[in-house]
């Protein structure tokens, strides 16, 4: 794998409009496994390829749980009531082979919130219902964590986490050639596509400043929808590759999705 440079990816904001939305995502981690390539055979279409890196001599491709809580979840363009919320993303790092962008693809997201309906019924995105309970204690000082759990009883993906940090921890990213690399591609995929809950093809898109993540240790983890689909069994959750934490970041997302016929 090439370096990569984060200023190579970084570009101005794209001018919201329409129904596109601001929102704040508080206790934001990236909980990244690496696995044999062939557990995700048949998740996405021949349109994508997935963005494999080698470890210790083998091939290994990344998928991330992203828990946050989405708040002053608003209208980017109109005044508009506030939501606060708890999400969680599920993750697969592929390349686009019609535009060559490295990007995401989105198994799904639980999210806890009546407001579902809309990107679940109206847009028919795989996001399912979820009660989300985040437990966490922040040192503004240190700007680190000493607790950080999340919990989500849902049937679609049930998930508990516990996560710590230390000063001397430090930011180590197996198989890419250095750390800025490894965060371009961990951070910054600002294209999701995904199957629709109607079986065709959708994306949308989002736009954030860099990311200051930090690295954090992993206690403990039991994500259910990675055991039932074999991708990463309930042992290996236990091993992360790498865990990154930002105690609140914001972003722009772009909307209505787009389904690609």
């Amino acid at each position: 794998m090439d370096s990569l440079k984060l200023k190579d990816f970084l570009h101005p904001r794209p001018a919201p409009r329409g129904i596109d939305v601001l929102c704040k995502l508080q206790h934001f981690s990236i909980i990244t496994y690496a696995v044999n390539p062939s557990r995700f055979e048949g998740l996405f279409p021949e349109r994508f390829e997935l963005d494999t890196l080698e470890i210790n001599g083998e091939e290994k491709a990344l998928i991330s749980v992203v828990p946050f809580i989405d708040v002053d979840f608003t209208s980017a363009v109109f005044p508009f009531p506030k939501f606060t919320m708890g999400q969680t993303n599920y993750r697969i790092y592929i390349i686009d082979k019609k535009t060559n962008e490295r990007c995401v693809w989105f198994l799904g997201t639980t999210l806890d919130s009546w407001t579902l309906a809309v990107p679940r019924f109206v847009w028919n995105l795989p996001w399912y219902s979820g009660k989300v309970k985040f437990d966490c204690e922040f040192d503004s000082s240190t700007r680190l964590y000493s607790q950080y759990k999340m919990v989500t009883q849902a049937d679609w993906a049930p998930a508990h986490v516990e996560l710590t940090q230390s000063a001397d921890s430090k930011l180590e990213l197996p198989g890419f050639p250095d750390v800025e690399t490894g965060l371009v591609y961990l951070t910054h995929p600002l294209a999701g596509f995904y199957y629709r809950r109607d079986g065709q093809l959708g994306t949308y898109r989002v736009w954030h400043k860099a990311l200051e993540v930090k690295p954090a240790n992993l206690e403990s983890a039991n994500f259910g929808l990675l055991s039932r689909l074999g991708l990463v069994t309930p042992e290996e959750q236990q091993v992360a590759h790498s865990v990154l934490v930002e105690p609140i970041n914001e972003f722009t997302i772009y909307l209505p999705p787009k389904v690609i016929r």
